[in-house]
């Protein structure tokens, strides 16, 4: 079927999939990288379910250059098409038989062979994206006007943890703020019209914020010493800090040399208590 010559030929690579076939259609695009200059065409050709899809494709395929590559899960489907394809002269390339041949045997179970199992497992959760979207868009104080629509607030001063923790939590599906607290500088007027109890605020102690501004200095490359990476102001912060979140009613929890995962349960528990809501999300 395929011309033995030097000549760019237009060529056709057909993807047959049981699902989208969206997997093998960019291993296919991977490999023919290796071939550069080519003119060849990949379509994807999804929901490929019975013997006349089958049988439509092989014949829209028929005198063309073309080849068929193939993921399909039933076994008997998969026959099909080989079959066909030799009958009518058409390579063909199995992609998912030898693969669910191998871990058949070695795990001694047969397979499902059902279509669209990875998709609906795996189906994004729509409600896990907007969370994390939100999390982005109100990370460190920014769009304070959004922070009515949160769940969870989260206050507390630089390089506390807030954002890798609100991170954490929009992943799990809870739509999250932070809202940084610096000494001196006003807090978003809208925090006061909030219902405090969605508010929690991040105690740390001075030596593990120390570390962690520490550190912050030498990943920018700052050498020279200022305030906010000094123990002693790092000390009268946190006892500020403290009294502020007292004043407002705030809960505290302690994040000093806490696992993120450890933090973000006990930050959880007291929201689902506090307006019974459901505790896991993802």
């Amino acid at each position: 079927m395929f011309k033995n010559n030097d000549e760019k030929d237009f060529h056709m690579i057909y993807i047959a999939s049981c699902g989208e076939g969206i997997n093998a259609y960019h291993l296919i695009q991977s490999i023919l990288v290796q071939f550069p200059n080519n003119a060849i065409s990949v379509v994807k050709v999804p929901h490929i379910r019975s013997e006349n899809h089958v049988d439509d494709l092989i014949e829209k395929v028929m005198d063309t250059e073309s080849m068929v590559v193939h993921t399909i899960v039933n076994s008997k489907l998969r026959q099909y098409i080989t079959r066909k394809g030799i009958d009518a002269g058409i390579v063909t390339i199995d992609l998912m038989g030898p693969v669910i041949s191998k871990i058949e045997a070695f795990l001694n179970k047969k397979p499902l062979e059902k279509p669209g199992l990875y998709r609906k497992i795996h189906q994004v959760n729509l409600t896990q994206v907007s969370a994390i979207e939100f999390a982005l868009a109100q990370d460190d104080g920014v769009n304070p006007e959004n922070l009515p629509n949160a769940e969870i607030i989260l206050v507390g001063l630089s390089r506390a943890g807030k954002t890798p923790l609100s991170m954490y939590m929009s992943v799990l599906g809870w739509k999250v703020a932070n809202v940084p607290f610096v000494p001196n500088i006003p807090m978003p007027d809208i925090l006061g019209k909030i219902d405090r109890r969605r508010i929690i605020a991040l105690d740390i102690n001075p030596e593990q914020l120390y570390a962690h501004r520490k550190m912050r200095h030498e990943s920018l490359g700052i050498t020279e010493v200022t305030a906010y990476a000094l123990k002693n102001d790092i000390i009268e912060e946190i006892k500020t800090a403290r009294k502020y979140f007292i004043s407002k009613g705030y809960s505290m929890i302690e994040v000093s040399n806490k696992p993120i995962e450890t933090s973000s349960e006990e930050i959880i528990e007291i929201i689902t208590r506090r307006f019974r809501i459901q505790a896991h999300k993802h």
